[in-house]
């Protein structure tokens, strides 16, 4: 039996589906998008998209390097989701993922997680008092179960090839924890990015099991962005760009929805989410004072 992948820190939701079998049938299905344009770029299959040179998406201008593996892509989004299984973990629990019992050793170089506290989700819920805050608390805690199992995920199917988690910094941006509307703010940041990585990976898969469990996976995380947008629409929660691809909600934007003015999801490349988790570096800073661990840690 796989201890690692048995761990479930936050364990109030069932899954109705096992994650080593998941692990398995999901393949190339369960990278990050992000990392699937960068292979998509190289090869040319996003040239004819609609806007994909404005975007940097064209097989000339982008990461002109030696070839991707499968491994370097899902190492890539396991970055990230040690990024966001901490942040949320530790806004619900006060813990780590590691000291939630979750195994975070692997190759490259390892590093601690710093800043971050249990929030109050009761301070700064004004519209509905008390029972706000619980509600808050309750999704918080789904957030942090969700992302705890994609880390996990990522790890049984890369096995002896995972990343290490390198040295996060949860405070990189100087909210995310002194109150609800603090959290608000960075959850917003992360999940509108997070569905933008893995809006572009429909083009690249071919496979019709792999098209269902990506859209599964895109689905989640357009879920996560929907409910935490419409919480800081509801809570009048400012925010502020991350990159002038980003769409803000109300009140500081104008639209409920992440998506451009053709309805259609924002997309990222890793060069560009990259620069954003590294707080505007090319190979460390912000989230990531260290950088990655990986190949695919270049913005």
């Amino acid at each position: 039996m796989d201890k690692e992948n048995d761990n479930k820190p936050v364990s109030r939701m069932d899954r109705p589906f096992s994650r080593r079998n998941f692990a398995k049938s999901v393949g190339m299905a369960s990278l990050s998008a992000a990392g699937a344009l960068m292979i998509g770029s190289k090869m040319g299959i996003l040239d004819k998209l609609p806007g994909a040179a404005r975007l940097g998406l064209t097989s000339s201008p982008v990461h002109a390097q030696a070839a991707i593996t499968d491994a370097d892509i899902l190492n890539f989004a396991l970055n990230l989701e040690y990024l966001e299984a901490e942040f949320y973990t530790v806004a619900a629990t006060g813990k780590t993922i590691e000291e939630s019992g979750i195994a975070v050793t692997g190759t490259g170089t390892p590093g601690p997680t710093t800043g971050g506290n249990k929030v109050n989700f009761r301070e700064g819920f004004f519209p509905f008092g008390d029972l706000g805050g619980v509600v808050a608390f309750d999704i918080a805690e789904q957030l942090a179960y969700d992302e705890q199992q994609h880390v996990l995920l990522l790890r049984g199917a890369l096995g002896s090839a995972a990343v290490a988690k390198p040295a996060i910094n949860l405070e990189a941006l100087g909210i995310g924890f002194a109150n609800l509307r603090q959290f608000l703010q960075l959850a917003r940041a992360f999940e509108d990015v997070g569905v933008s990585a893995y809006a572009g990976a429909a083009p690249l898969i071919t496979s019709k099991e792999y098209l269902q469990v990506a859209a599964q996976i895109l689905a989640v995380e357009a879920l996560h962005s929907g409910n935490i947008r419409k919480q800081v629409q509801e809570h009048l929660v400012p925010t502020t760009p991350v990159d002038s691809l980003d769409v803000l909600p109300p009140p500081s934007g104008k639209n409920f929805f992440t998506v451009n003015s053709q309805a259609l999801a924002i997309i990222r490349t890793t060069s560009q989410v990259l620069s954003i988790v590294y707080g505007g570096g090319t190979t460390s800073g912000g989230f990531f004072p260290d950088g990655m661990n990986g190949v695919i840690t270049t913005a």
